[in-house]
């Protein structure tokens, strides 16, 4: 019974968190689900299959739509599938609802007659074509078509999805670093105001020295990788002071917190730099492979590489070493100090490549960027696994808690409920990670 115990913990401890996530999605599926109206090629490809269905290619259809990108989508896919099968009276209506009324007397006027009128959710509701019979006799009693709604969470729409993960690239990206930390037995508070320190002294080398807004692809780079080289030397300093001079790392990074800010606000002036090219936003705007953002896939990327240096190096069985007895790791031979330091160099230079992505995200770089993301890495680390004691954690867990923060965020968020209240809620997950952790390591303790 107790061995069955301790593998109900470990499971809990490797699988818990995923199914937190899992659990999550479907909750705030189930609460964000609502009807939805087919738009776009999506709405126009159900009205062309609807009009395919119940007129022939004789049929004279008129597509009205607004000029907008989404009513211009619905209406070449409708279009495209009905030429392809062979219809060839297809009228379009572009404008507000006067333009379709004046084409309405027109084809009065001339006697002509319509047999389908095919719109969007909008604009096939439109007063205009209430009362046709009435109104417009000549033109006969055409059947309005539009898409079908149906009910789908607006949690899941990919659009959401995509944003949650967009939103949640920096502090994953910085979450690395501060696993590493913590693992080392560590903490770091300057992170959050890193991000500010690094997205202004970026986009400073960008209009002093790269060019400003004709900064070439080269010189933007270059502006981009000083930022992160004086984030890592910043992580260097804290890291040094905490591992050659024994200061405990609460107050060298709380020390760190405010110099960082100060810094950032005397290099801006307290104003925002935007004197940047429209170039800037590849990184933070960009997409690649089919729509994923770049920021995202550079997450990815850096996940990856993070789990095989945890999981598979030397020096991330040094960094568990140390974190779980560092003075048993010294006996051993392990470079504790070392170890430690570049623990902080690498959180350093991951929150300063998210200031990077975030004035990138932005097109600027100010000294308020990155309040209380600290919190909020340090939520995502806990939530994940990673054991506030040191010496435990998985980068791959601390992933998972990033994304149960930010879906825990973005529900509250469609569910509308104001911001006072999703910090309390945030707080007690927090607290509730924290006290699953401590009741992990007494059950472990215990079997």
């Amino acid at each position: 019974m107790p061995r069955l115990n301790s593998q109900l913990i470990r499971a809990l401890s490797d699988y818990g968190m995923v199914l937190m996530l899992l659990l999550l999605g479907v909750f705030f599926s189930l609460m964000t689900l609502t009807e939805q109206q087919p738009t776009g090629e999506i709405g126009g490809q159900q009205v062309a299959n609807a009009i395919l269905a119940q007129h022939s290619s004789e049929a004279s259809i008129w597509v009205v739509t607004r000029d907008l990108p989404s009513d211009q989508a619905f209406a070449k896919t409708l279009t495209q599938s009905l030429v392809a099968a062979g219809y060839d009276r297809i009228h379009p209506v572009v404008g507000p609802p006067r333009d379709a009324r004046a084409a309405l007397v027109q084809w009065q006027d001339q006697g002509a007659k319509i047999d389908a009128i095919a719109g969007t959710e909008v604009t096939s509701t439109w007063l205009v074509f209430a009362d046709l019979e009435t109104s417009f006799p000549e033109v006969g009693i055409p059947r309005i078509h539009r898409p079908t709604p149906y009910r789908w969470p607006n949690f899941l729409k990919r659009d959401n999805l995509l944003n949650i993960t967009n939103q949640i690239a920096v502090i994953a990206i910085i979450a690395i670093g501060m696993t590493t930390v913590i693992i080392s037995g560590g903490i770091d508070l300057s992170v959050g105001s890193l991000i500010a320190f690094s997205a202004v002294l970026a986009c400073l080398l960008i209009r002093e020295v790269g060019g400003a807004l004709d900064a070439t692809a080269i010189g933007m780079t270059l502006a981009c990788l000083g930022a992160l080289w004086a984030s890592a030397a910043i992580g260097g300093i804290t890291g040094g002071l905490i591992t050659f001079f024994g200061v405990p790392p609460f107050i060298v990074t709380l020390g760190m917190m405010l110099m960082a800010s100060g810094a950032a606000y005397l290099l801006s002036g307290g104003e925002s730099v935007y004197q940047v090219p429209d170039r800037f936003v590849w990184l933070g705007r960009g997409t690649t492979l089919g729509g994923l953002p770049n920021a995202v896939l550079l997450m990815i990327v850096l996940y990856l590489l993070a789990h095989f240096m945890m999981g598979r190096t030397r020096w991330g069985r040094y960094l568990y070493a140390v974190g779980g007895n560092a003075e048993a790791a010294r006996l051993s031979g392990v470079p504790v100090k070392r170890i430690q330091l570049s623990a902080y160099v690498l959180s350093g230079a991951l929150a300063g490549l998210g200031g990077v992505i975030m004035a990138s995200q932005l097109k600027s770089g100010a000294p308020t960027y990155g309040q209380m993301y600290e919190l909020y890495v340090i939520a995502a680390v806990v939530v994940g696994g990673t054991s506030l004691s040191g010496g435990e954690g998985k980068i791959l867990g601390t992933l998972i808690g990033a994304f149960i923060i930010a879906v825990i965020q973005n529900g509250m968020n469609l569910m509308n409920i104001e911001p006072y209240t999703q910090k309390v809620i945030l707080g007690l997950v927090i607290l509730l990670a924290v006290l699953l952790d401590k009741l992990k390591q007494r059950g472990l303790g215990r079997h």
